[in-house]
């Protein structure tokens, strides 16, 4: 005979209880994944109070804390901080703009809408090499408007001879029988790099840009190996240097037919509605003619002076732009294929796809965060944080390199 055991009503009533907060949470669940992204105006970003979106204000204003206790010791004084880092390097002397610095500051998003910001955000403070990403992104839109055909192109045929602005009318005799056009991708190693290469900084790029020889950024320990060591095989060696990325910034400009600048102003910054006070500047010596006009070409950061001068709110937009795949309120801006190869690992170097997408690979540099996160990086240490998992961006401005962990374990602690 079969029996049909009956549970107590108190056990009946839990489970009932149990599936409705199950069925409820589901509903809940699809019901935000259907929300609509909020996204700022250029006159107006929402903020919220942390408790509002379910967010610990206590971890919040702990998280803030850390980063105060936490800045970074070098000078304020942008350039004397300079003369005790990179201009102790060979020609480190500098040919680029410095500005000082303000105090430790940020921002933090979540679900779009600003729920913290602390120190001096309105604040236009060099970001170093922040200003990669914004390079890269300007060789993206090159290549999502089919000026550049393939990232897997050599650089070189975009290349054409270039002229110097500024030099003298009647060439003194020493100069006589030497190159009087600037041709940075002639050499039978670098007609081999492509966009890709040069992206990933993987290209060993060789040469002397704006009166910076290759090898004297961050040079070898060994000055026998300054000059005549053999080329690596573009691809297979990861090394960062600002002088091949000076040279990227160089063959972009010559693909626009314009300043840097104003293509991302134009197809970028203007549409995301960031401020009129961000500033790309390049060296005082980087000075080309361009269809009958002087132009200057940007530097990709500050080693040298100059780089990109912008406050932590414009960070954080551009930040929120790359967590959006390069969507902003349903107008597709930067391609989604192109985020999708910017944070894709570079074989030599996991942790790094297009510059300066630094990649959470195994949670190598971040451990307190999910893997899928990554972050814009800059000396100082300038950071805009980007976590798609937990609908955060953040900018942090002026934290030691080794409290970055603990700055995003803290916060993502307020969502957790």
């Amino acid at each position: 005979m079969l029996r049909v055991m009956t549970l107590p009503a108190t056990i009946n009533t839990t489970l009932l209880l149990g599936l409705t907060c199950v069925t409820l949470a589901v509903a809940q669940r699809k019901t935000a994944q259907k929300e609509t992204p909020y996204f700022p105006t250029a006159q107006v970003w929402q903020h919220k109070l942390p408790s509002q979106l379910g967010l610990s204000t206590g971890a919040i204003q702990e998280a803030i804390a850390f980063h105060r206790a936490n800045e970074i010791k070098n000078p304020r004084s942008m350039e004397q901080s300079h003369y005790q880092t990179f201009g102790k390097e060979p020609y480190g002397y500098a040919i680029g703009p410095f500005a000082d610095r303000g105090e430790p500051s940020g921002v933090i998003v979540y679900k779009g809408y600003i729920v913290a910001e602390w120190g001096e955000p309105h604040r236009c403070d060099i970001t170093h090499s922040v200003t990669k990403s914004f390079l890269s992104t300007v060789v993206g839109l090159a290549v999502d408007r089919g000026l550049i055909r393939s990232v897997t192109d050599t650089v070189a045929p975009y290349v054409p001879p270039i002229e110097l602005y500024g030099q003298p009318v009647a060439r003194p005799a020493d100069d006589f029988g030497q190159p009087e056009l600037l041709t940075p991708f002639e050499t039978p190693h670098n007609r081999t790099l492509t966009w890709d290469h040069m992206l990933r900084q993987t290209s060993d790029w060789e040469g002397t840009l704006w009166g910076k020889p290759d090898w004297a950024d961050r040079p070898d320990p060994d000055p026998a190996k300054w000059l005549n060591r053999p080329r690596n095989v573009p691809g297979t060696v990861y090394e960062y240097n600002d002088v091949r990325v000076n040279a990227l910034a160089l063959a972009a400009t010559s693909v626009w037919r314009k300043p840097l600048p104003q293509v991302l102003k134009e197809q970028i910054m203007d549409p995301i509605g960031a401020s009129t006070t961000w500033r790309w500047t390049g060296y005082r010596n980087a000075w080309i003619v361009l269809d009958g006009q002087p132009v200057q070409s940007v530097s990709g950061g500050g080693h040298w002076g100059g780089g990109l001068f912008i406050n932590a709110y414009d960070m954080a937009r551009f930040g929120l732009l790359t967590l959006h795949k390069g969507n902003w309120n349903g107008r597709q801006l930067l391609s989604a294929q192109w985020i999708a190869q910017a944070t894709t690992p570079t074989p030599a170097q996991p942790t790094y796809g297009y510059m300066n997408y630094f990649l959470n690979t195994d949670r190598k540099l971040l451990p307190s965060a999910p893997a899928s996160s990554f972050y814009h990086l800059g000396n100082g240490t300038n950071m805009v944080y980007v976590d798609a998992e937990h609908d955060l961006v953040m900018v942090v401005r002026w934290i030691d390199n080794k409290a970055l962990d603990g700055m995003v374990k803290r916060v993502l602690a307020a969502i957790d």
